[in-house]
């Protein structure tokens, strides 16, 4: 008898392929309940309990960013370029005053020498100044060739009217990174200003460079950053808010003008 049209043929049932089982090695899924295996390690970073410094370090790192910042204060969060800070540190570290082990072997020598009779060398050598109060001198019998303030100085009340001083008395200066960075060039913890007077003869071409880059980085753009106010940054959230808001506030008046 023929099949009737339109019918399926029966199609031949497939065989399962059977799983091989290695009889070596047993499966033993693991249960994390109670009493059970340990459960993976997961990232606990952000349930860390940090150190009091730490969170008010990232506190105020947050408030800056929320709050407005005047110009004489966010000119503070403009520093110097990694390669120009690099090239500075150089030629600073040329220049670094003598630690304690190096000042007791200089007057040991002296010493010796007026003990011998002979007449000891009193040239006076090119280093860098630094302190506060020195610094501050030097800037106005306009003897400082350049200045170098930390980005860093709590509180900032310090250094903040450093930048006006220079740019009255025309004396290049510059913002860099770090504090801590500026002490270490004088035997110091912590630098909040540093100064050079003078370079020696086969430096001065690469000080002249640097000094170019500078003033055209800070001097020449003062009148650009003293109106410039910082802060004012919203976090993500109230960015999405504001964002949905707006979209909402064009859709209905795309609506008014149809």
């Amino acid at each position: 008898m023929a099949p009737k049209k339109g019918a399926k043929l029966p199609v031949a049932a497939k065989k399962k392929a059977e799983k091989v089982v290695n009889p070596l090695y047993e499966k033993r899924p693991k249960q994390f309940g109670i009493g059970g295996a340990l459960p993976p390690k997961k990232d606990l970073h952000r349930f860390v309990k940090w150190p009091q410094v730490v969170r008010i370090q990232r506190k105020k790192m947050i408030l800056k960013q929320r709050l407005k910042v005047p110009p004489p204060i966010h000119q503070f969060s403009k520093t110097l370029d990694k390669n120009l800070a690099t090239s500075l540190f150089k030629v600073l570290l040329k220049y670094r005053p003598e630690d304690k082990a190096q000042k007791k072997e200089r007057l040991l020598k002296r010493a010796q020498a007026e003990a011998e009779g002979k007449t000891p060398e009193l040239k006076k050598p090119i280093v860098v100044k630094y302190g506060l109060n020195h610094v501050t001198y030097l800037i106005e019998q306009n003897k400082a060739q350049l200045v170098v303030i930390a980005h860093d100085v709590d509180p900032i009340e310090l250094v903040v009217w450093l930048p006006a001083l220079c740019r009255k008395m025309e004396i290049p200066y510059c913002i860099v990174k770090g504090k801590a960075r500026l002490g270490t060039i004088v035997h110091q913890k912590t630098a909040s200003v540093l100064c050079l007077t003078s370079v020696k003869n086969e430096d001065k071409m690469e000080f002249s460079k640097i000094l170019e880059a500078i003033k055209a980085n800070f001097n020449d753009k003062f009148d650009e950053t003293r109106k410039k106010w910082g802060g004012g940054v919203m976090g993500s959230k109230s960015q999405t808010k504001t964002k949905a808001k707006d979209k909402v506030l064009a859709k209905e008046a795309a609506q008014r003008m149809t």
